[in-house]
């Protein structure tokens, strides 16, 4: 009995110690949590996109936010902070029209939900309802320290469907998801075309598809109480000009256009791709609407024949609102990344300060999402990109990605 009693209390004691050592991880966990939350990221050149670069400077980042940022000799980093560095920090990057999160890399049927082949004019289809966080095309460009898209339906139809900004972290679309209804993603041109028999079939039989819906839209807001279904509320939203239109559009002709359909409905839009643009350089800066150039790199062909290396440096020389993406691919790996075309696009005519702003701050602007992103300011998100060297440099490793103060990606040496 005696010996039983002791065993018994024995376990007794052992049960509050695995109690009271649970405990006291949970703890050390949280605590470690919180340090990592507060990071004190340092580079030998800071490029906040708020201001001229920085040499030797710092950012803080607490509770997902940057808190300080300046020169080492003004910033001083708590002691609990972990300490990052990197030989150039820049923003997160911005990639202002994607189609990544929808479109996966496998290129298979079952991971290419940008267009629904079934119609003409979708624009009631919603981006998020097909966005997938942890499409692998999403980890990849998290890790060349792309933090923000701008992804949604592809160009392959007058009218494909909806647009939606999104990080490129969390588990889910709603962790992801910034703006869940950001545009309307229409073409204008041989891309948005039917095909042979169907509707439609020309340029001009596109145009007026697009008018005739408008129209509707136009009368539809007049009437309080007319029917609604779901593709009429979204069109009512593009007549009040609450959502613009993204009109992808690469021949001069398609893109004059898109420029009158706009005038004549007084409704928002965004130009796309726009080979042409150098053609109708007054013409768009008169407009006022701002460009997503077409990839630096792409192929001339097509609608596209006339694309230049030059056009990004020509627009933001004219003064026109201009952001670079990576577009839509039909093959693998499904996706560019503008990083590397605004490599190119700083060989070509753009300064380096310019060619980043292209896939940071001005981007973010066109997206409307500039007081969150696309700098380093205090009081912004804290979405940073580091790397070993010049980011334009094809050898420079991007080292590490914090997107809302979390370290999503990291290159440990």
């Amino acid at each position: 009995m005696k010996n039983n009693r002791k065993s018994t209390m024995d376990n007794g004691q052992m049960k509050k110690y695995f109690v009271r050592l649970g405990f006291f991880l949970l703890t050390a966990n949280c605590l470690l949590l919180t340090a990592h939350a507060q990071i004190a990221v340092k580079g030998e050149t800071v490029w906040t996109m708020a201001g001229d670069p920085i040499t030797n400077g710092v950012v803080l980042i607490n509770n997902g936010k940057i808190e300080a940022v300046g020169p080492a000799a003004s910033v001083t980093i708590p002691s609990n902070y972990r300490v990052m560095t990197a030989k150039v920090v820049t923003p997160g990057l911005i990639d202002a029209h994607t189609v990544v999160g929808l479109n996966g890399y496998l290129n298979q049927p079952h991971d290419q939900m940008a267009l629904d082949g079934s119609g003409p004019f979708q624009p009631e289809l919603r981006a998020i309802d097909a966005y997938d966080a942890q499409e692998r095309l999403v980890e990849w460009l998290r890790g060349l320290g792309v933090t923000t898209i701008h992804t949604g339906h592809q160009p392959s139809a007058l009218v494909s469907g909806q647009t939606m900004i999104a990080k490129t972290a969390g588990n889910n679309v709603d962790e992801a998801v910034v703006v869940p209804t950001a545009m309307i993603a229409a073409t204008l041109g041989q891309s948005g075309l039917a095909g042979q028999g169907k509707s439609p079939g020309t340029r001009a039989k596109a145009a007026a598809m697009l008018r005739a819906e408008l129209i509707k839209a136009q009368e539809a807001a007049k009437k309080a109480d007319a029917p609604k279904d779901i593709k009429s509320e979204i069109m009512i939203r593009v007549i009040k000009r609450e959502i613009p239109i993204m009109i992808t559009a690469h021949k001069s002709q398609d893109i004059m256009t898109a420029l009158r359909i706009a005038k004549e409905f007084n409704i928002r839009i965004v130009l796309d791709g726009v080979s042409d643009a150098h053609m109708l350089i007054g013409e768009i800066k008169a407009s006022g609407f701002p460009v997503f150039i077409h990839p630096t790199m792409a192929r001339p062909g097509g609608d596209a024949e006339n694309l230049s290396l030059t056009t990004a440096s020509k627009l933001k020389a004219a003064g026109i609102p201009v952001a670079l993406q990576s577009g839509y691919e039909g093959y693998v790996p499904k996706t560019r990344v503008v990083l590397y075309e605004a490599a190119m696009a700083a060989a070509n005519g753009l300064s380096r300060s310019d060619a980043l702003a292209l896939i940071t701050i001005d981007a973010a602007r066109i997206l409307g999402i500039d007081k969150n992103v696309g700098s380093i300011a205090v009081g912004k998100d804290a979405d940073i990109a580091m790397y070993d060297g010049d980011p334009f440099e094809y050898v420079t490793h991007c080292t590490g990605t914090i997107i809302n103060g979390k370290v999503v990606s990291e290159i440990v040496r």
